[in-house]
Parts: C-alpha cells; sequence; structure tokens
C-alpha cells in the first residue's frame, strides 16, 4: 500500500476552458471540447482513475457526472428544465479529482480549474403580443398619408430569432389602407367624410420564427372632414306644435370658422312666408270681422265678398279660397266686376278711405295699358273717370276728380306713387287716406307721399249715373257697345271703402300684422355686446358682434313664434346669411348661406257644438208685446278638440300608431253666428228680429238684419256670443196671424273654416190660446133643451138658415168692397194681383145686420181703426226703440220694397 500510495504523483488535466450549449427545457449540455480528464498515473489504479468533476458556482443549476473514470470521460448536465427567457447563459468552474488511494478518493489529488460557458438556447414558445388592446386615429378626407399611426407588437421569447417582428398584415379585406414591416398603417387613397365617416380594420403580427400573434389588434380611424366655414349643429327641418309659443330654431348651433381670426360677424336670418296666404298667417277672418277686432269704424263697404245669393256680383269671379277659408280673388286680364247701385257709397266727401290686399307683377309690354282695381265712372253718354285707383308701369295711381258743384278750380286731381312693392310679386296691403286735397299712401303700415300730383279742372255737372266697378273701368259712351275696359292682372283681397272715416295708423298695422314671425328667446339674457334689428314683420332679423362665441350665443337664441290659435299648417323656408370680418387680412373666410324649414304641424280641428231649446211654444201675447219673446235663453255654445292620450295607450300596451283618443273642451273665438229663418222669409210690416243695441256694448260684435234672418258678426269669444245671441227677440205684430215659426242657428269660425253643428228651433203659440179666442168672439151658439128631440132638431135647421143667409149676404158684402178696392187701385195707378185672393167665412160668426148703404162707410171706420191701431203700435215701438234699437234691413231690401206692387195674398174675415 504504502507503494501504491506513492504512486500518485500527478494531478489530472482538463481543458482550460469549456463551451457548452443546451436548448431550453432539456437537460443535455453539448460541450466544446468534450468534458474529458486525463491523469498521467494512469494506469495505476485509483491514483490514475479519475473519481469526480466538481463544480464551483452559486446555485448552478448544472451537474457533472463520470461516465469512465478509467477513460476519464464526463458528462455535464441541467439539474433540472433551463429556461431560456429567464437566464440565456452561465458561467462557472469546473475541476477533475482522481480517486486517489482508494476507491472513496481519498487523499486524491485535483486539476486545476477550468472556466466552462453555457449558452442557453432559445424555443419559439412565444407569439407575439400587441402593445395597445386598440389603437385609434384621424385623418382629414382628400388626402393621402405617408403614415397614419404605427402598431407594434412584442415577443417574449429570449433570441432575436423568435423574439423579433418580421411581419405585420392587415386582414380585414377591402380596405383602403395598407401596412409596412414595421407597422406603419397608411392610406391607399383618398378618404370622404361623406362616404364613410369612420373605418375599423384588424392587423396580426408575426415573429422571425413564422409564429403569429394569437389576436388580431382593432384600428379605428376617423375622417374628419375638411374644416369648412360655416354654421354647424343645425337641423334641416324644425317642426312647430300649434299652440307652444316661442321655439327655438337652432338650440345647438355655432359657427366653424377652421381657426381664422375674426373681428366681427353679422347674421342674417329670414323666414320665408310669401307662399301662406297673403303673404304669411294671418288671421282669415271676414273684412268685416277682422276690422271690428281691429278697432276700425264702422260703415265700410266691401266690394269683394264671399259670393252668396246677397252678394251675386262676386260670383262670376275667380276665387282661390282653399288656403285656410283666405277669399283671394284672382284677375287674368278678363274678369271684372260691376257694383250694384245699392252697394255703392252714395257719401263720399273729402274725407274717406280705400283699402285693400294686393299682389302684382310686372306688365307685359313695353308701353303697359293701365290696370284698374277700382273705378267711378260714367253709366253711360259719357267717359268720364270720377274716381279710380289703377296700376301703370309698376305705378299706383289715385284719380279723384271733383265736380264743380264742390270746387270750382284748378285742384289736384292725380297722385301717382312708385314703388318696388307693386311689381314684385308678393302681398302686400295698401290703404289711400283722402284727406282733400292730401293723399297719404300706406303700404304694411308704412307711409309713402306721393312723388307726383297733377292738377286738373272739376268735372261738368251732368245727370248721368254713375257705374262703381272693380278689375277694370266701364265704358258706357263714346263707343259703339258699352263695355269693360283696362283690365286688372294680379290678386286682390279684402277690398274696401270707408266714407267719410280715416282709420289711424294703428288701425292699420292691425289689419295687416302678421300671426308669425321671428323672435329672440329670453331677450333679457343676450349679451349687450350683440345689436339686433326686426323688419316691421318680424320676417327678417339681423345680428351683429365682435365676439364669436357671443355671436354663436345669440343665434342659438333665435326662436319661430306664431300667435294664431289654429295656425296655417305647411313649410315656412328659413335662410340664414352670414358675412365676417378678419383682422387686417385682405382676403377672409366665405361663410355660406343655409336653409332650412319650420315644418307648422296640422292644429287639432275644434268641435263646435251649440245646444239649446229646440221648440218654443209662447201665448199670443208675449208675440205682440214690447220685444217679442226671446228665442235661445238656454243658448250653450262649446268646443272640443280630439287628442291622443299617449297615458292611456302606454297603460293598455298598445304599440299601434292609433292611440286612444279623449274629448278636451277649448276656448277660442268666433266671428259670425247666423239665425235663418226656415221656409217663407218675414213679413217686414208684421215681423222682426231684434236685439239690443247695449247689448253689443263692450264686445267686438255687430249685427245685420233682414227678412231672412239675422247674422251677428265679429271676432269675440264664445261666451260674448252666447249673451247677445240670448238676447235676441222675435216680434209678431199681429199675433192672431202666427200659425208656427222655424229658425236654423249656426255658428263658425275663421270665416267659415270651423262651423257648428246647426240648432232648428221651431216656435208656436199654443192650440189653447187659438180655441180660447174664437170662443171669445161673437159666435152665436144655439141653446139646447133636452126635453125634446123635435125642438133641438127645429132649432138647429132654423139655425142652419141663418146661417147660410149671413153666408150670402157676407159675400155680397165682399163682392161690393171688391170693385170698390179694385177702382181704387186703378185710380192709384197701382195693379193688384188677385190671383192668391182667398176668401174664408166663418159660418159660426153671427153679427147685427147694419144697413146696406152704411156697409162701406163702416168698413172705411173700421180702416181707420186699424190705422190708428197701427200708428199706436209703431209709436209704441218707437218708445220702445230708443232703448232698445232694432237692427236695421239692408239697403237693397228696403228700395226694391220702394216699387214693389199691392199683392194682397190673403184677406181673412
Amino acid at each position: 500500500v504504502g507503494s501504491m500510495m506513492g504512486l500518485n504523483k500527478h494531478k489530472p488535466w482538463i481543458e482550460t476552458s469549456y463551451h457548452g450549449v443546451i436548448t431550453e427545457n432539456t437537460d443535455v449540455v453539448l460541450l466544446d471540447p468534450p468534458l474529458v480528464a486525463l491523469d498521467k498515473d494512469a494506469p495505476v489504479p485509483y491514483a490514475g482513475e479519475i473519481c469526480a468533476f466538481n463544480i464551483q458556482g452559486l446555485e448552478s443549476p448544472f451537474e457533472a457526472v463520470v461516465l469512465n473514470g478509467t477513460s476519464g470521460e464526463g458528462q455535464l448536465r441541467a439539474r433540472g428544465l433551463v429556461d431560456c427567457e429567464s437566464q440565456k447563459e452561465y458561467t462557472f468552474i469546473i475541476q477533475a479529482h482522481d480517486c486517489g488511494s482508494g476507491p472513496g478518493g481519498a487523499e486524491g489529488k485535483k486539476s486545476h480549474k477550468a472556466a466552462v460557458h453555457i449558452q442557453v438556447n432559445d424555443v419559439n414558445e412565444f407569439a407575439p403580443v400587441f402593445r395597445e388592446s386598440e389603437y385609434r386615429a384621424a385623418v382629414t378626407e382628400g388626402k393621402i398619408y405617408d403614415n397614419i399611426l404605427q402598431v407594434e407588437a412584442t415577443d417574449q421569447d429570449c433570441s432575436p430569432q423568435y423574439s423579433q417582428i418580421c411581419n405585420y398584415q392587415i386582414t380585414s379585406a377591402r380596405t383602403p389602407f395598407a401596412i409596412d414591416r414595421n407597422g406603419n398603417i397608411r392610406n391607399t387613397e383618398k378618404l370622404s367624410y361623406d362616404r364613410q365617416q369612420q373605418y375599423e380594420i384588424q392587423v396580426t403580427a408575426w415573429d422571425c420564427g413564422q409564429k403569429r400573434a394569437l389576436r388580431s389588434v382593432s384600428v379605428r380611424i376617423d375622417v374628419k372632414p375638411v374644416c369648412k366655414p360655416g354654421w354647424q349643429g343645425w337641423n334641416k327641418r324644425v317642426d312647430y306644435e300649434p299652440g307652444t309659443g316661442s321655439k327655438q330654431l337652432f338650440p345647438k348651433m355655432h359657427l366653424e370658422t377652421c381657426g381664422g381670426p375674426l373681428s366681427s360677424a353679422r347674421t342674417t336670418v329670414e323666414l320665408q312666408t310669401g307662399h301662406i296666404g297673403k303673404g304669411c298667417d294671418r288671421e282669415t277672418y271676414s273684412e268685416k270681422s277682422l276690422q271690428k277686432l281691429c278697432g276700425a269704424s264702422s260703415g265700410s263697404t266691401d266690394l269683394l265678398p264671399a259670393p252668396s245669393a246677397a252678394t251675386n256680383w262676386t260670383a262670376s269671379l275667380v276665387t282661390d279660397s282653399g288656403r285656410d277659408s283666405e277669399l283671394i280673388f284672382t284677375f287674368d286680364g278678363r274678369q271684372a266686376a260691376k257694383i250694384p247701385d245699392w252697394v255703392v257709397p252714395q257719401n263720399l266727401t273729402d274725407h274717406f278711405t280705400i283699402a285693400t290686399w294686393m299682389k302684382h307683377g310686372p306688365s307685359h309690354g313695353l308701353r303697359a295699358e293701365k290696370e284698374t282695381l277700382l273705378c267711378n265712372s260714367d253709366k253711360t253718354e259719357m267717359n268720364r273717370h270720377h274716381y279710380s285707383l289703377y296700376v301703370h308701369n309698376c305705378r299706383l295711381v289715385f284719380l279723384l276728380r271733383r265736380d264743380f258743384t264742390q270746387v270750382d278750380t284748378f285742384r289736384p286731381a292725380e297722385f301717382h306713387w312708385k314703388l318696388e312693392q307693386i311689381c314684385d310679386k308678393e302681398w302686400h296691403y295698401y290703404v289711400i287716406n283722402v284727406e282733400f286735397p292730401v293723399v297719404t299712401l300706406y303700404v304694411d303700415g308704412v307711409t309713402y307721399d306721393p312723388y307726383l300730383v297733377t292738377d286738373d279742372w272739376p268735372i261738368h255737372p251732368s245727370q248721368i249715373d254713375v257705374q262703381l266697378t272693380v278689375g277694370a273701368c266701364w265704358q258706357g259712351g263714346e263707343v259703339k257697345k258699352p263695355r269693360f275696359t283696362q283690365y286688372f292682372r294680379g290678386s286682390l283681397a279684402g277690398l274696401t271703402i270707408r266714407p267719410g272715416k280715416i282709420e289711424s295708423q294703428k288701425v292699420i298695422s292691425c289689419l295687416q300684422a302678421c300671426k308669425e314671425g321671428l323672435d329672440i328667446n329670453s331677450l333679457e339674457s343676450l349679451d349687450k355686446s350683440i345689436k339686433f334689428h326686426f323688419n316691421p314683420a318680424q320676417s327678417i332679423l339681423v345680428m351683429e358682434g365682435e365676439d364669436l362665441e357671443n355671436m354663436n350665443a345669440a343665434v342659438r337664441k333665435v326662436s319661430y313664434i306664431n300667435s294664431r290659435q289654429f295656425p296655417t299648417p305647411g313649410a315656412r323656408r328659413l335662410r340664414i346669411s352670414t358675412s365676417v370680418q378678419c383682422f387686417g387680412e385682405d382676403t377672409c373666410i366665405t361663410i355660406p348661406d343655409i336653409d332650412a324649414v319650420v315644418m307648422v304641424l296640422q292644429p287639432s280641428e275644434p268641435r263646435i257644438t251649440i245646444s239649446g231649446a229646440e221648440r218654443l211654444t209662447r201665448p199670443e201675447s208675449d208675440f205682440g208685446a214690447a220685444g217679442g219673446i226671446a228665442l235661445f235663453q238656454d243658448l250653450h255654445i262649446i268646443s272640443t278638440v280630439t287628442r291622443a292620450d299617449a297615458a292611456a295607450a302606454r297603460q293598455t300596451g298598445e304599440t299601434r300608431p292609433r292611440q286612444p283618443e279623449v274629448l278636451e273642451e277649448i276656448i277660442h273665438n268666433l266671428d259670425y253666428c247666423d239665425i235663418l229663418v226656415l221656409g217663407e222669409e218675414l213679413g217686414p210690416e208684421e215681423e222682426s228680429l231684434q236685439v239690443r243695441r247695449g247689448a253689443l256694448l263692450g264686445k267686438h260684435l255687430d249685427a245685420t238684419n233682414s227678412t231672412s234672418g239675422m247674422s251677428v258678426y265679429g271676432v269675440d269669444s264664445m261666451s260674448s256670443y252666447e249673451q247677445v245671441i240670448r238676447q235676441v227677440r222675435y216680434y209678431h205684430r199681429r199675433p192672431a196671424h202666427l200659425t208656427e215659426r222655424r229658425f236654423r242657428l249656426t255658428c263658425s269660425e275663421l270665416n267659415g273654416r270651423y262651423t257648428s253643428n246647426e240648432l232648428n228651433l221651431e216656435v208656436s203659440a199654443p192650440e189653447g190660446s187659438r180655441v180660447q179666442r174664437l170662443n171669445s168672439s161673437d159666435v152665436y151658439t144655439p141653446l139646447m133643451f133636452p126635453c125634446a128631440a123635435t125642438v133641438v132638431i127645429v132649432m138647429c135647421i132654423a139655425a142652419l138658415v141663418v146661417v147660410v143667409v149671413l153666408g150670402i149676404y157676407r159675400i155680397h158684402l165682399t163682392h161690393q168692397q171688391e170693385i170698390r178696392l179694385e177702382e181704387t187701385a186703378k185710380e192709384a195707378g197701382t195693379s193688384w194681383d188677385d190671383s192668391a185672393l182667398t176668401i174664408t167665412v166663418n159660418p159660426m160668426e153671427v153679427r147685427e145686420e147694419e144697413p146696406l148703404s152704411n156697409a162701406g162707410s163702416d168698413e172705411e171706420d173700421e180702416d181707420e181703426e186699424d190705422e190708428e191701431e197701427d200708428d199706436e203700435i209703431t209709436s209704441a215701438e218707437s218708445d220702445y226703440s230708443e232703448e232698445e234699437v232694432d237692427i236695421q234691413l239692408p239697403k237693397v231690401e228696403r228700395q226694391s220694397r220702394k216699387g214693389q206692387n199691392w199683392d194682397k195674398a190673403r184677406i181673412s174675415y
């Protein structure tokens, strides 16, 4: 043994350094050079053998094992799986040990220390992951971008081969974008905001080991319009619900200036309503009712009323009354109307007023003819114009020729006005106030003095009748055949003439006022730096300011308002034009005009209901009493609208457009109520309808009366109409002649646009009163004695004989009276139509016989007594009328009665 120990003279030998490679997730290390230890003591047992390889290093995950101690071969391996992502390289020290003196390596020798460097090879175990969960970018339309944005993905693998991203790709189909290897996205064509405002594309990535990302990333690209200066944030259509007051038109609108420095801005908002009615939404009441409402003095004559039996001269004219019950007459150069003589005001003095609505355009031809609105000329023989209103070459001319009886000097006769409104094809309200020799024209409430006044001599007096015409002038003389000439081409409405009265400017403004227009909501909150101005009709609003934000706030306050309870539905166009000034720049931005529409929705149509007694029975004495009887004492007028009950629809779960409907009572005005006599017209000598003038005081109401009924008109509340109509009374001077009368009551709002139901009333005297009258007369009643039937028969026969004799005698008297009446009628030059003569003989009436010679004088005495009774009744009526003035009959009926023939239709005895 001792000799053997002495043989371990040499240390083992290994390389000075080793390089190794290990693939992650494995334990095998490939060393270069291989791990081999040599010992010069070989083949001495133990001393020349290798027993171990020791590794020196802190927590080194490797170990070395001896594969063959004799040859010295060893192996380096990992104690566990190695992760490249945790550590890519390892360096440690290794030594070889020989066995020394025995198998346990006692007294063995160590080799020198060798350095070992281990590199961990990567495995492509991770896929690329994008840094962001979503990418967003914005581009302006119409441009090609080199780089819109860059997407980036990473890979957790440790090696460059597997951790680097080698490729990106857009996976969405048919998109105008491309991506390069570095993740830069660009557009391949110009984008359009109008075509598409946003794109969303999907992008994926590959690492250099061709491993694809498990999840694609979303990229959103917003397309912004090219910054164009102009108003933004406004709606093309604004709906207006009737009765909602003032409504803001542009609550979110603002002016985009694209960063341009503005020094001031001026905005004009124009409401275009020329296609609505007579230029805008005005009250569509009749001209009489509207004048009463505006406080105009009474006495005007409507020369263009609605065609009717009493006003038939407008029946041949062309009317356009389809819009909201407005009565518009259209003249094409071929229509004209003669105003009846009974309508023409006869008392024109130096003070009177002519008013009309007119829409007129430029005339055809270089030298256009005169176009006559109103003309008063000679009816026959001559061709003199006494006064006329006409248009000539876009000039309005008023001619007024005085008579020699009024003035005998050279005086003003023609008054000329040249205005743009005359030929602009728009509706305007013209009022000519005559305070001779001064004549003033109002157009839409604005005063204009004539630019030219020509003088002329007065007209020589003559006995020639005159003719008043509308739409042309009547040429009754100096031609072979009288005809119309100088026809008007245009539209007219509400043509009135008022003798002796001059309306104030306040009344004129009321008559032509628009009920719709522009408004400023919360005017008190408008910034003080904003200047604004409305035109008189409030259809144009101009706003000016220097601060852009204050200007935006001001325009957002612009509102539309329609004060009519039942406005005309339909569209109203809006136009907004803006001009700006910039600081010290020659060129400034241009703000384009915008067009919008206010849509006035259909109002809920009211249903006017009138109710009251349908039959009225009164004693005969009441009919003949002062004032007669009240016809409609229990009258009630209400109005309802049908509204959809949205709350009820929600409760019942209905989803259909049709919702439960509920009736809602509303309050609105009326403009007329007509009481029509059914059957025969009232006998003017015996019957009348009356209403106290005091009942109309304090109200915007008036009344007209005729034999066919009564009309109460004017714009006032339903309550006021109730009060007046309840006081309408029916009077009959000879109630004994009354059998039965029937009346019909109807009411209207907005000149017939909404009409009520018909309330029919029958009026009569009870049968009992007539029987009582019969019993109280001088009727002979034979006495009846029940003692014997013979006596009764004899008395009956005697009574019958007496009655027959009396009847024959009365017929003879009547015949004599008829002869005298015929002679009297012939002497008076009047004709007596006896075709309807009826003689009623009461066989039960017995009177004492009078001598035949006195019959005629007695009849005359009875007539005188009747006349005295009539005079007493007339006197009584006169006394009553001082307190309660009756409404007089129209002039047409009074004149027609002057020349009527005496037609005694019935004589009762």
